[in-house]
C-alpha cells in the first residue's frame, strides 16, 4: 500500500509551516493546537493549489474590535458576511496554516442538515411546528452554500445524496423518512432498488436499497474555504496565521487574546473553531464539545478497466446506514474517495487498524478495487455537541462572546449559513427576530448527559470511556 504525503504551502504572504504536522494532537489533551505545524496530509492539501495569502503571525501588540477564532469554513464566512454586510472588518486568529483544521479534511459532503439529528428525531424533540421552522432555516443554508459553490472553484458536483441501506431492515427505515421528507417538509426524496442504484450511479456490492434525496452538493472543501477566505480579505478582513489562543482575560469588558507574537485586545470574540476546540480556550466551551476522530483515504485514479468493473456513473457522494457510517464518492480526477469514524483518542490514531477499516470497506463495497493502492490518508476531528445539534448562539448575554460550532459532521454546508447568522449576532443584528427562537440559536451548547436524562460537567472526565463502549454495540447492531 502507498500512501502519499504532501508538503507544506509557500506562497505569497502565506508563512510556510514553520513545525511538522502532529497525528496524534488531541483537543481534549493539548492546551492548544500548536503554532505554525503543517497541514495534515491531505488529498485536499495536495490538490488545492497555493493557499491565498494571509497576514502571517501576530507579532505586535494591538487593538481590534471583532476577532474570530479559527479560519476554517464558519470563520472565513464569518469574516466575509461581517465586511459585505455589516462594514466590519474581522480579525481573524488562526493557530496554524489557513483551514488548518475541519475544512482541509473534511469529506466535502454538502448535505441539506446540520448535527446529527434527522428530520423525524426534529419533530420527536420539538414537535411539527419547530421542526418545519428549523427545516426552513437550514433549506436556506443549504441554497445559500449551493450559491456560494457557484461562485468559487471548487469541483463542485450538485448531484444529490444517495443514503445507502446496508442490512435489510433499514430499507423501511430510509423508507418512513423518505415518505415523512415528502409530506412534511415538501423535498422530492425517493426510494431506489439496489438494482437502480448498481445500474445509474455505482456498482456497491453491499446495499439493499436507498433514499434518493436531490439536495446534496460535494465540494473540494478546501478550496472552497480558499475561496471564501479570498472574498473576505478582498473586502478588508485580516487573518493572522501561526497565531493560537493561548491565554484569555477579559478585563473591563475588553478581550485579551494572548498569542505568541503578542496580545489581541478585542470588543468582540467569535469562536469558530470546530472539533479543534481546546479544553483551555474558554469556560463558555469547556466541555460543551465531544471531539471524534474521523478517518479518510483516497485511492490512486482508477483505471478504465476499473471504473467498468465499478460501474461508476455519477459523482453523487452516498453514505450508508451504520451508526458509525462510511461516507464515499467518486472524485472529479476519478480516483475513489471513504471514510468513517476512527480512533477514539488522538494516541492511537496511528495504529492501522484504522486505515483497514477503510480499505476493508472498500474491498466489500466494491470488490473490484480490493486492495488498490491509497495514495492518501489522513484523520481529523469532527465538534460532535451532547445533544446532537450544532449552537450558533451568544451563550451568555453579559459577555461578548459567540460561537458557531457542533455540526457533527454536517458542516460544509450549514457552516456558511452559521457564518451568516453569526455575523449578524456579532453586529448586534439580531433582536426582534423569530428565527432566534430556534433550538440552535437560543440555548448554549449542553454539558454532557446520562442517557439524555441528567446533564452535568462531571461527566466529561468519563466520556471517552463512555465511547469505546458505545462503538462495540454500534459495531454489533449494525454488523450483527
Amino acid at each position: 500500500m502507498t500512501i502519499t504525503a504532501c508538503a507544506p504551502f509557500t506562497a505569497g504572504g502565506a508563512m510556510p509551516a514553520s513545525k511538522p504536522y502532529d497525528p496524534r494532537y488531541d483537543p481534549l489533551v493539548a492546551p492548544d493546537p500548536g503554532a505554525g505545524h503543517a497541514y495534515a496530509p491531505t488529498y485536499w492539501v495536495a490538490s488545492a493549489g497555493a493557499p491565498p495569502d494571509d497576514d502571517g503571525p501576530v507579532s505586535q501588540d494591538m487593538d481590534v474590535d471583532v476577532v474570530l477564532i479559527g479560519s476554517g469554513a464558519t470563520g472565513m464566512s464569518t469574516a466575509l458576511y461581517l465586511a459585505q454586510e455589516h462594514g466590519i472588518q474581522a480579525t481573524v486568529l488562526e493557530a496554524n496554516q489557513a483551514a488548518w483544521g475541519c475544512s482541509s479534511r473534511s469529506g466535502g459532503q454538502g448535505q441539506n442538515a446540520s448535527g446529527r439529528l434527522k428530520r423525524s428525531q426534529w419533530i420527536q424533540r420539538w414537535g411539527v411546528d419547530t421542526a418545519k421552522r428549523l427545516d426552513a432555516e437550514i433549506r436556506s443554508g443549504f441554497e445559500n452554500f449551493k450559491d456560494l459553490t457557484t461562485q468559487i472553484d471548487c469541483d463542485a458536483f450538485a448531484g444529490g445524496h444517495l443514503h445507502l441501506a446496508h442490512r435489510p431492515e433499514k430499507v423501511p427505515v430510509l423508507a418512513v423518512e423518505a415518505e415523512l421528507m415528502r409530506k412534511t417538509f415538501g423535498y422530492a426524496t425517493r426510494m431506489m432498488s439496489a438494482e437502480e442504484v448498481r445500474r445509474d450511479y455505482c456498482d456497491e456490492r453491499e446495499t439493499v436499497g436507498a433514499l434518493f434525496e436531490p439536495e446534496g452538493v460535494g465540494i473540494h472543501p478546501l478550496k472552497f474555504t480558499f475561496g471564501l477566505m479570498r472574498k473576505a480579505r478582498a473586502l478588508g478582513a485580516v487573518v493572522y496565521t501561526s497565531s493560537p489562543v493561548q491565554g484569555w482575560e477579559t478585563i473591563h469588558g475588553v478581550h485579551q487574546l494572548r498569542t505568541p507574537g503578542g496580545v489581541v485586545r478585542a470588543k468582540r470574540v467569535a469562536v469558530c473553531t470546530g472539533g479543534y476546540t481546546g479544553q483551555a480556550l474558554n469556560p463558555l466551551l469547556k466541555n460543551r464539545i465531544m471531539p471524534i476522530l474521523s478517518n479518510s483515504v483516497v485511492t490512486r485514479v482508477l483505471t478504465g478497466a476499473e471504473l467498468a468493473a465499478t460501474n461508476f456513473k455519477s459523482l453523487t457522494f452516498l453514505t450508508d446506514t451504520r451508526t458509525l457510517r462510511f461516507y464515499y464518492r467518486l472524485l472529479k480526477d476519478k480516483r475513489l474517495q471513504l471514510g468513517s469514524r476512527s480512533s477514539v483518542s488522538g494516541a492511537d490514531a496511528e495504529d492501522p487498524v484504522h486505515l483497514k477499516l477503510l480499505t476493508d470497506a472498500i474491498a466489500r463495497k466494491f470488490p473490484p478495487l480490493a486492495g488498490i493502492p491509497i495514495d492518501y490518508s489522513w484523520w481529523g476531528w469532527v465538534d460532535v455537541s451532547h445533544d446532537m445539534m450544532p449552537r450558533i448562539t451568544q451563550p451568555d448575554d453579559h459577555k461578548t462572546i459567540w460561537y458557531a460550532v457542533g455540526y457533527g459532521g454536517n458542516g460544509v454546508s450549514f457552516s456558511t449559513w452559521a457564518g451568516k447568522r453569526l455575523a449578524e449576532r456579532v453586529a448586534g443584528k439580531d433582536s426582534g427576530r423569530n428565527v432566534l427562537e430556534l433550538p440552535i440559536y437560543d440555548s448554549p451548547l449542553p454539558f454532557p448527559n446520562m442517557l439524555g436524562l441528567v446533564e452535568s460537567p462531571l461527566f466529561a472526565p468519563f466520556r471517552r470511556m463512555g465511547q469505546r463502549v458505545l462503538y462495540q454495540w454500534y459495531w454489533l447492531r449494525d454488523e450483527k
